[in-house]
């Protein structure tokens, strides 16, 4: 009788722990932070790459971050899907590399143009952007939630971006 009724809880607890179910979009889109990244990796062409086998590690603007963007800004990028894209993979590195594997220093992007990571012992941040929700795991990668949309160096959204 006993085993019966321990082998559903571990099955139960192996199921929503160890083995993640969801693809780095879906992931993204069940978290019900990254609304407006969700629609733009969709309107960027990006979903079947996000979805694919990577594995990606994806820093991941929550929608507080996109909200802090120039006025008209998202709508411009949402009507320039070449730039959109390339906004898009600035934020996504090839491997998965979870928080505690993080190191500070210049990492590659799928953009194509290196963004620096800070690691310290109480916070993480890439391109001054702090990690506020990390390892967020999915089955070809992992999401670090962050609270401002990152960009290359020298390139700007529109006149008023900083």
């Amino acid at each position: 009788m006993s085993q019966s009724y321990s082998v559903p809880a571990s099955d139960h607890a192996s199921t929503n722990q160890t083995a993640p179910a969801k693809n780095i979009v879906d992931t993204a889109i069940g978290a019900g932070i990254f609304t407006t990244l969700a629609a733009g990796i969709k309107a960027a062409g990006l979903t079947s790459t996000l979805a694919g086998k990577g594995p990606f590690t994806v820093f991941a603007p929550t929608d507080e971050a996109f909200k802090k963007l120039p006025s008209g800004a998202m709508d411009a990028l949402l009507k320039d899907s070449a730039k959109l894209k390339a906004v898009l993979n600035y934020h996504v590195i090839a491997g998965h590399v979870s928080a505690k594997d993080m190191k500070s220093g210049d990492v590659m992007t799928l953009q194509g143009s290196p963004l620096t990571a800070v690691v310290a012992s109480s916070d993480v941040r890439v391109n001054g952007a702090h990690v506020r929700r990390a390892d967020l795991v999915a089955t070809n990668g992992v999401i670090h939630a962050i609270d401002a949309v990152i960009m290359p160096k020298n390139w700007q959204l529109l006149a008023a971006a900083a």
